[in-house]
């Protein structure tokens, strides 16, 4: 089998799909891999280590999606400026490719009908259940906390106030409020960042065993009032809420976010749009030079008029919509992503070729596009409701 590992070509993604370590594991598992000259340099992984774990370095990418059997990416295939194409028409029919795609989102969904159309086998890795056999490839687990620590210092880095509390010779300053919105992985790293920068922090969830995780943080609870049967869905997950209950959710933090100085959204719903949370009438309310970190903007995101991939201020408030935050953090999100998405691979493999059992959990989860179709049922969902 021949693995390509191309140039990530979203503005500003530092991280490769494979480390030089998860490239000398593939060969030896008995794979060729062939990663695109240069394609590590923002990690800080170079050639010559690649080379040295017995890859081979491919100055066009054009050349690795021609050959390769399956391609490995962190971001999901965008237009290619070098070759004045998208990445999926540098595909081919039969081909593999995993990497994070995001098929829910109504903004990849023409790219994922390119994908089936082409006659790619994709499959998303933000579609992994969270299952105990499958926690070694949870690539979204591992970005997440990612994720929650950077997040959390953009936030303190755009904030027009201290963040801890100050005692000056002119008087005290009280510390800022944090509320983190959607306490999984990426949330409780947020917490715990800001709990360690000073700030009061509070915290909300529809799942009763997140927020007493949360309250083990020290987080003072804002409770939503959605019943428990309602909020958990299969592996810990939260639900989909029906809309009656999510404007119930947005009333009650209405109130809540004319006090906050930063917001930090991270609610999401595995395979589904993310859900509304805030509008933009709610951050009209906000405090003047208050912030918000939307990280569930790849889903769509939890605000209404987050800016997909920028950071903009509207109403006075930031809002901070960069789409790949954990590329902010390249050596470690990197090491952590190959490390998932190699498990991930040898997982699939059998006697050197990817075998698809399609009533397997795991697979069934993260295949996207098959046999020419789109079979990813919360993109087929999003797709259904435009």
């Amino acid at each position: 089998m021949i693995i390509g590992i191309p140039k990530e070509i979203m503005p500003g993604e530092a991280r490769i799909a494979a480390s030089p370590e998860t490239v000398k594991k593939f060969i030896a598992d008995g794979a060729t891999v062939l990663v695109e000259h240069k394609a590590g340099e923002g990690s800080f992984y170079f050639d010559e280590a690649y080379k040295a774990a017995g890859a081979e370095i491919i100055v066009s990418a054009e050349e690795i999606f021609n050959k390769a059997d399956l391609i490995l990416k962190v971001k999901e295939p965008l237009f290619n400026n070098e070759f004045n194409k998208h990445e999926v028409d540098l595909m081919h029919p039969g081909q593999y490719l995993i990497t994070f795609i995001h098929p829910a989102s109504p903004v990849n969904h023409e790219m994922v009908r390119q994908l089936a159309d082409r006659g790619v086998i994709s499959m998303t890795l933000d579609g992994i259940p969270r299952i105990s056999r499958a926690q070694n490839m949870d690539a979204l687990t591992s970005m997440s906390t990612c994720a929650g620590y950077k997040g959390m210092l953009l936030a303190a880095n755009a904030m027009s106030k201290f963040m801890p509390p100050m005692f000056t010779a002119v008087g005290s300053i009280q510390p800022a409020k944090v509320l983190v919105i959607g306490v999984g992985v990426g949330g409780l790293q947020a917490l715990a960042t800001a709990k360690r920068l000073g700030a009061v922090t509070y915290a909300t969830d529809i799942r009763p065993a997140a927020i007493e995780q949360a309250q083990s943080l020290g987080a003072k609870v804002v409770d939503m009032g959605i019943p428990a049967e309602m909020a958990i869905a299969e592996g810990g997950y939260a639900k989909d809420l029906p809309e009656e209950w999510l404007i119930k959710e947005r009333a009650k933090l209405r109130e809540v976010l004319k006090d906050m100085d930063v917001v930090f959204l991270s609610a999401l719903v595995p395979g589904k749009i993310a859900p509304v949370l805030i509008t933009e009438e709610m951050v009209k309310e906000m405090p003047n030079g208050s912030v918000i970190v939307d990280i569930s903007i790849d889903q769509g995101g939890n605000c209404d008029i987050t800016p997909a991939g920028k950071t903009e201020v509207k109403h006075g408030v930031t809002l901070i919509g960069i789409k790949n935050i954990p590329g902010m953090l390249p050596t470690s999100s990197t090491w952590m992503f190959s490390n998932n998405v190699y498990n991930l691979v040898k997982y699939l493999v059998k006697d050197g070729k990817i075998e698809l059992d399609r009533s397997d959990e795991i697979v069934d989860s993260i295949l996207v596009t098959i046999d020419g179709k789109v079979v990813h049922t919360g993109a087929l969902e999003a797709m259904n409701k435009q």
